[in-house]
């Protein structure tokens, strides 16, 4: 034993001294490489990273230039190619592709839409989570990244060792939130652990009446949801005004919602990604917004490659571009032009008619006549990533938006031609910069500013007064806002931040004949601490966020503070309840003016709380939920309670009366909404009502309490969507009872020359009913060009809902003027990817 030791060591020794003296005879690539250049007379050219850590045998000396290369390419992992000028470039030679499956590590389930990038290449994961890409060096790094996940980096020596292997990659949580029900009305809507509803439109199936993922419009199919007065953006969030709603796009509060004055959603659907939408139980980061918040997001993952769209429907023109700048940036553009000066289309008359109704006008027996109307729309959004590096992120956003209706007025007066010009303009011009640093694992740090400018010029011409009435409403407000996270553990994590905001409004009236001129400029400015503690079980049933956020108004010395709550349990393995509750408030509300003469448009003018006869609006709500979910079917319930202060009679859209009337009092609302979804292959359908009992109490007002403008005591809808490779269609109804309003006395309409109306809000319109449909196609015309194309019909059977009816006095004869839903209105859509 002890010899055949003694062998084995000296074979050994014989071995390793062998080995040296080959190593010995090996040199740095970069030695030999000046070497050939000196014998054979040319020069290489090459990344000095690619050569640093080679080492070889030098070739022979008696070898010609051809076989010297074809020497080094056969012991390196380089390639050597002869240019014309006689520089031979080395490069690294392709390893090949490396493919692989993507999963979360949380429940083994494929991540899509993925991005994998090394320094020369990128890609997406496909729905599997597969992917497939170019490895062309042994020094490649390949960086995987998605949303909610941390960020892996892979060696290109550990691509080689396996062939389409299984990455996993591990949640980065910085919230303790988690989706609890998906596809909770269709594809791409999730409902949270926090309460709040989720839409990704890149998932996004279908909704009845809709080819373009109009934001708004979508919303409007939750329960507890709807507009009053069939807008898209003018919404009511379990019987609030839209006033009460916290828009925000990529964190920026806007002021203007809508095109055609409410009818389609300002904000571009192509480079909206995600909508939030909170009906209570709302973060203690935000402020403002006490009926709902309406959060729009971009897309916050670098794209790997440019793509591009171009579209168009029967309203207007579109175009989309994601530009690739590098690996770590990159820009979308988006914008939208009416198609009002190149074509007008039946379904662009339908909704120009819509925000137009006049009855009373077409009635005027002084000869006035409208000419050379003219609308016109158009958006601009943009969103700048870059990702400073692995810790540090950076996000530029910036949104430009404009509506204009421009009209002459002409009669005879005392046989001589008399013409005004009347407009109406709205314009929004927004910016933010926001930046977010990761500093470890536990903590991450956000900063995020922003400027948002509004201004509102409606110029009414009096022609038979000789008359021009002007009247601005202009908004500024920029915000500070600092949140630091930080996660103690996988059960608990905390949150403190910071923000400050600066708001003026600016209201002019100006009157020509006779000389009067109004202008009131305010400030406001707010500092806001907020704090929230989240906590989630070990087994992920149990679920509690509190927070609190306490706002010094400095003008009023006041201070508020907003306790914030979502608590969650599932239980029984189908059932989980939830309970939600806020306090909050808010400075700004608009003063809705009805001006007949305006060609039957509302105007809305923002103003600031002056805590007094403008007091700051407060709100409290709570709500109690539980749902049921097993085998694809769906039974959400919540039940709530909604009690609001400081909402004066000028924002609520009072049409009789009130409508001068300067009071301030209360609204209380309690409902529930309910969902019932049943999902099979291809094919879902679903069914949603919603309950209310929604009063007004106003100092001023004698017959108190009485039914809110807004309440709708029932509301019901069933939509149902069927998708089928690549057609997508959807049909739905929808009906709820009519909206309160204030009738004349019959048999004595008119007492002291002014209405008699009987009781405020005594009777109510006929119950509205409507019939949507809309078919998506999907089609690669070729290698590189996607077709989308769409078509829908808005009020199949030509419904006529009477959407609101007041009165008026005029020459002792009170005239009844209603205002009608859009009638059967079809669009037809089609785009282009590249």
């Amino acid at each position: 034993m002890g010899h055949n030791i003694r062998i084995l060591v000296l074979l050994c020794f014989v071995l390793s001294f062998t080995c040296n003296m080959m190593a010995q005879d090996k040199s740095p690539l970069s030695i030999i490489l000046k070497g050939i250049e000196n014998s054979y007379n040319i020069q290489f050219n090459y990344a000095p990273d690619n050569i640093d850590q080679v080492f070889i045998r030098a070739p022979d000396s008696n070898l010609s230039l051809q076989e010297v290369l074809l020497y080094l390419e056969n012991n390196t992992d380089l390639k050597f190619n002869s240019s014309e000028n006689g520089i031979i470039i080395i490069t690294t030679k392709p390893l090949g592709k490396f493919c692989g499956y993507i999963k979360s590590k949380e429940d083994g389930l494929p991540i899509e839409q993925a991005t994998i990038q090394t320094k020369t290449s990128g890609t997406i994961s496909d729905k599997h989570g597969y992917f497939e890409i170019d490895i062309k060096s042994i020094n490649d790094r390949i960086v995987i990244r998605s949303l909610g996940f941390k960020t892996l980096n892979l060696s290109a020596n550990r691509a080689q060792k396996a062939t389409c292997m299984d990455i996993v990659l591990e949640p980065n949580i910085q919230s303790l939130s988690e989706v609890y029900l998906t596809n909770y009305i269709t594809s791409g809507i999730t409902k949270t652990n926090l309460g709040t509803y989720e839409i990704d439109f890149s998932k996004f199936d279908i909704l009845p009446g809709l080819i373009d993922t109009d934001v708004f419009l979508s919303l409007q199919a939750f329960p507890g949801v709807l507009s009053v007065d069939e807008t898209a953006t003018n919404l009511n969030i379990r019987g609030g005004s839209h006033d009460q709603n916290l828009i925000l796009w990529d964190g920026i509060k806007m002021y203007q919602s809508g095109h055609f004055f409410g009818l389609i959603s300002l904000y571009n659907p192509q480079i909206t990604k995600d909508v939030l939408l909170i009906k209570n139980g709302t973060n203690a980061s935000y402020t403002d917004g006490i009926s709902g918040t309406i959060s729009m997001n971009t897309e916050t993952k670098l794209n790997p490659k440019t793509t591009t769209s171009i579209g168009f429907n029967l309203v207007d023109l579109n175009g989309f571009l994601d530009l690739k700048i590098s690996d770590k940036s990159s820009v979308e553009i988006a914008a939208r032009k009416s198609l009002y000066d190149y074509l007008k289309t039946p379904t662009f008359n339908r909704y120009f008619e819509r925000i137009t109704q006049n009855p009373d006008y077409e009635n005027n027996t002084s000869n006035v006549l409208n000419t050379n109307e003219d609308f016109d729309f158009y958006d601009f959004s943009l969103r700048w990533l870059y990702e400073i590096s692995s810790k540090d992120k950076l996000r530029l956003n910036f949104i430009n938006a404009s509506n204009k209706l421009v009209f002459d007025e002409n009669t005879v007066i005392d046989n001589l031609e008399r013409s005004k010009e009347s407009k109406l303009t709205q314009n929004s011009i927004a910016g933010s910069l926001f930046y977010e640093r990761i500093w470890n694992e536990k903590i991450n740090t956000s900063v995020e500013f922003y400027e948002t400018d509004y201004k509102l010029e409606a110029t009414n011409a009096n022609l038979l007064e000789d008359q021009r009435f002007l009247q601005e409403n202009q908004i500024s407000e920029s915000s500070l806002k600092l949140i630091n996270n930080y996660k103690i553990n996988n059960r608990f994590n905390i949150s403190l931040g910071y923000q400050f905001v600066e708001t003026e409004i600016t209201n002019l009236d100006d009157v020509d004949n006779p000389i009067y001129r109004l202008l009131v400029s305010e400030v406001l400015r707010t500092n806001g601490l907020f704090s929230e503690m989240a906590y989630i079980s070990s087994n992920k049933k149990t679920y509690l966020n509190f927070g609190l956020r306490y706002n010094y108004i400095h003008k009023f010395k006041k201070s508020l503070m907003e306790p914030r709550l979502n608590f969650s349990h599932r239980f029984w393995n189908y059932f989980s309840v939830e309970i939600l509750g806020e306090f909050k408030s808010q400075n700004t509300s608009q003063i809705i003016n009805f001006q007949n003469d305006f060609l039957g448009v509302e105007k809305r003018r923002w103003q600031l709380s002056n805590n007094s006869s403008i007091p700051v609006i407060q709100s409290k709500q709570g709500s109690f939920g539980i749902n049921y979910s097993k085998n694809s079917f769906l039974i959400s319930s919540e039940f709530y309670y909604k009690y609001i202060s400081g909402i004066t009679t000028q924002s609520q859209g009072f049409t009789d009366q009130f409508q001068f009337e300067k009071s301030s009092g209360t609204n209380s609302v309690y409902g529930m909404d309910l969902l019932l979804k049943k999902s099979f292959p291809n094919y879902n359908v679903w069914l949603s009502y919603s309950y209310m009992d929604n009063k007004y109490t106003f100092k001023s007002i004698s017959q108190n309490p009485f039914p809110s403008n807004f309440d709708i005591t029932h509301a019901a809808s069933f939509g149902s969507s069927y998708t089928k490779n690549s057609f997508k269609f959807s049909l739905g109804l929808n009906w709820h009872t009519g909206k309160p309003i204030t009738e004349p006395v019959k048999g004595n309409e008119i007492v002291n020359n002014e209405i008699n109306f009987q009781s405020t809000n005594s009777s109510r319109l006929d119950s509205y009913f409507r019939a949507d449909v809309s078919a998506l196609y999907t089609v690669d015309l070729n290698s590189k060009i996607k077709g989308e194309f769409g078509g829908s019909i808005w009020n199949v059977f030509g419904t006529e809902n009477i959407i609101n009816k007041f009165y008026t006095l005029k020459d002792d004869t009170v005239i009844e003027t209603n205002e009608l839903s859009l009638n059967f209105t079809p669009n037809l859509s089609a785009r282009f990817i590249f």
